[in-house]
């Protein structure tokens, strides 16, 4: 099954099996690593792929040894000479893809088979589930090259915590995929053999669920997660629920498992 129309790329490798679209970083000769183009083809087919309604689940996976080592180093050298206009610019196009990847409506899953540094970790927080090989090195190393992790810290300090990105953000320090899994950046760990087929479980797992169920779902973590406990709150909640247990999808879930029967969506 191929994917509707997508903006063509160039650092991107795209492809569908069902209802599940795989999008693989393709620069393994700079350990996909950001450059301007990257960010806008990351951009661009992720905005279309959340408008793809058949749509359940993206792997977001990589070529080669590294999974994403942060910024390019030629990328690096032209922002050298760059204005602060010129900077402030570049940042917003890096916070906004970052923000379309956070935002996408169906479950995105990090298929981490190597070392993740800078940047690379802003990308794996923004993802909804992280399955990382053993053997990966994180780092949030910008403070080495007398930068900050700006732009992906909003994502970064929810995935792994206030206090762990005090530490990680001032220190620069490796740290390891046990590590990362152990703070909750990464959910789930596997060995090189068993990467492929750990993700594909999970993926299993979304795809046996209702499909609006689950972007809801996705939704309701990302407005609850820090929200104060008001009545406000409360009667969103109860709104939400009422509605999607008078939907189609709703009242077709509970019949069918009152009735030990399969739901539309299974087929």
């Amino acid at each position: 099954m191929s994917l509707p129309p997508l903006p063509p790329t160039t650092t991107l490798r795209l492809s569908r099996e069902g209802a599940v679209a795989h999008v693989t970083l393709a620069r393994p000769d700079v350990r996909n690593a950001f450059n301007d183009v990257v960010i806008q083809e990351l951009t661009q087919t992720f905005e279309a792929l959340g408008q793809d309604t058949s749509l359940r689940a993206v792997v977001l996976a990589a070529e080669g040894k590294a999974f994403c080592a942060g910024a390019d180093l030629n990328w690096m050298k032209a922002m050298a000479g760059y204005s602060w206009e010129d900077n402030h610019a570049d940042a917003s196009r890096l916070a906004q893809m970052l923000w379309t990847l956070y935002n996408c409506p169906v479950p995105v899953i990090a298929q981490v088979q190597g070392d993740v540094y800078a940047g690379g970790v802003g990308l794996v927080s923004v993802c909804d589930i992280v399955v990382a090989v053993d053997t990966a090195g994180f780092c949030l190393s910008e403070a080495k090259l007398g930068l900050l992790p700006a732009t992906i810290a909003p994502y970064v300090v929810r995935a792994m915590g206030e206090q762990a990105s005090r530490r990680y953000f001032v220190t620069a320090e490796r740290f390891s995929a046990a590590e990362a899994h152990r703070l909750g950046l990464v959910h789930a760990l596997a060995t090189a053999e068993t990467l492929e087929e750990t993700v594909q479980g999970l993926c299993n797992a979304v795809v046996a669920n209702g499909p609006m169920a689950v972007r809801a779902c996705k939704r309701l973590v990302q407005d609850v997660a820090h929200a104060p406990l008001t009545q406000a709150l409360r009667d969103d909640t109860a709104r939400r629920i009422a509605d999607i247990r008078a939907s189609a999808e709703g009242r077709d879930g509970v019949q069918s498992f009152l009735n030990k029967s399969r739901p539309a969506w299974l087929g």
